[in-house]
């Protein structure tokens, strides 16, 4: 296995090359406190029980050593993570995933609502991380379509949420499923009685980490307030967008009547948004989540559904529209600002009749947020070049974000499991291809009637034209670039 000498991972940990240089393009340098205190264990295989907070990392801090030590032949799952959501399901397996990237690790959300024919032809291919919520992978395994007999690490996401959503007996029942021999790994913000108890069943000597979080939230976040009455509320708020000029900025409604009319409005006055909520089909939420991730849209309008358990990179501003009805919610919801050690700014909106509400928030975290100034609500900061929003908001992220992988290039080709195409074909078909070789060719994907390949190290315009005029198994293919 090479070594990385670069990358304190590398250097530190002995982190494998090819996840180092997955890291490097994630912007993974240095390890974060939750990963310096919990890699050395999961490299040494020990069960662990760790009490963090969301937002520490700690992602990263399980799947950097358990992507390492994966092996990559290995047909069945040798992972399974349980998280309470799906939204978090696709988050964590999309961090994995990035990990793996050059080390060829694919990773499979499984989570209900989703087509299940979808997840059951990925889990006839090879599939090392299997990330999903307690319902699905439960009906999985009763159908015999996910296997465990592979797996070497479970971990438990977020133990304190699946417990609060009702998952517990399911997770036990997964629990003894699994082979004993393996490494497992609990994660909580809290630890309630039954997650000690699972612990104490489940788990074999485990060493217990408390991360403690360096700075309160009230320092890491800065706070703001703006008395306001309701009808003044979306002048205060396209006032605070033109002179804060957010990269990116999640604005909070109570309602999904709310959060649907502030998203309309917004988009006639030129601010390119999205909108969150819990009645939004699944396949439109994951997509306002990706689209919002990935910097298409640069404001996400949400109720608190999306107040935990979804994690943005670099996110600028939150903002309460509307106060929340519990003191918790408020907590979760600024706290997606802020994230691993990032400053980060919450404003809230209170109307009149959101006073007391308001002090009793304050009363809960234990801190007198200070009020804004009024300049925002007397200068008329709404005309301000009202038509140039959306090019003026186009955030830095989305380019960043794609040219990380600009060296990595996805083909279709128009051959799949119908013509009796298998992974070992394709690998074949384009090692042979004059100047490349088997480590520029990442995940193959074989579906009923074409195939996509991922193309490392800028051979991808090489690869496509070459087999283009080639053949795989005696017949000759259409290529063309996807990514």
């Amino acid at each position: 296995m090479e070594k990385n000498t670069t990358n304190e991972f590398g250097t530190k940990y002995g982190i494998d090359i090819d996840v180092c240089k997955g890291l490097d393009i994630m912007g993974y340098h240095h390890p974060m406190p939750v990963q310096e205190e919990v890699i050395e264990h999961v490299l040494d295989s020990k069960d662990l029980i760790v009490q963090s907070k969301t937002g520490s990392g700690k992602t990263a801090a399980f799947g950097i050593p358990i992507v390492d030590h994966l092996t990559v032949e290995e047909n069945l799952p040798q992972v399974l993570v349980l998280t309470p959501t799906r939204e978090l399901a696709v988050q964590v397996c999309e961090e994995i995933a990035n990990i793996g990237k050059y080390k060829k690790i694919r990773c499979l959300p499984i989570y209900g609502k989703q087509p299940i024919h979808i997840q059951l032809r990925q889990l006839k291919q090879r599939v090392h991380v299997a990330v999903g919520t307690p319902g699905r992978v439960s009906d999985l395994i009763k159908k015999k379509h996910l296997k465990l007999d592979a797996i070497k690490y479970l971990v438990i996401d977020e133990a304190d949420e699946l417990l609060k959503r009702g998952f517990i007996e399911e997770v036990e029942g997964i629990i003894k499923k699994i082979p004993d021999d393996r490494t497992t790994l609990l994660f909580s913000a809290t630890m309630p009685t039954k997650i000690e108890e699972i612990c104490t069943a489940y788990m074999q000597e485990p060493e217990r980490i408390e991360i403690a979080s360096d700075e309160a939230p009230i320092d890491q976040i800065k706070q703001t307030y703006y008395e306001v009455a309701d009808d003044w509320k979306f002048k205060l708020l396209t006032g605070v967008l033109q002179e804060l000029k957010p990269e990116s900025c999640m604005i909070f409604c109570n309602t999904r009547t709310k959060v649907e009319q502030l998203t309309k409005r917004l988009s006639q006055a030129k601010y390119p948004c999205t909108a969150l909520h819990g009645k939004m089909a699944q396949k439109y939420r994951l997509r306002a989540i990706s689209d919002f991730k990935n910097g298409k849209y640069p404001f996400m309008i949400a109720t608190d559904l999306a107040g935990r358990g979804i994690h943005i990179d670099n996110l600028n501003l939150v903002i309460n529209y509307n106060i929340p009805v519990e003191d918790e919610s408020y907590v979760h919801r600024i706290g997606r600002t802020g994230r691993v050690g990032e400053k980060g700014m919450a404003i809230s909106f209170v109307s009149p009749h959101d006073k007391k509400r308001w002090q009793e928030i304050q009363d809960y975290i234990g801190y007198q947020v200070p009020k804004g100034s009024d300049d925002l609500l007397t200068n008329d900061n709404t005309s301000k070049g009202k038509g140039n929003n959306q090019q003026r908001m186009q955030p830095r992220r989305k380019a960043q974000k794609d040219s990380q992988y600009k060296d990595i290039t996805r083909i279709r080709i128009n051959a799949g499991k119908k013509k009796k195409i298998r992974p070992g074909d394709l690998l074949g078909a384009i090692s042979n291809l004059p100047g490349i070789k088997s480590e520029d060719i990442g995940i193959i994907d074989i579906q009923d009637t074409c195939s996509y390949v991922e193309i490392f190290n800028d051979k991808g315009q090489l690869v496509a034209r070459e087999l283009s005029k080639s053949k795989v198994k005696g017949k000759s293919v259409t290529v063309k670039k996807v990514r």
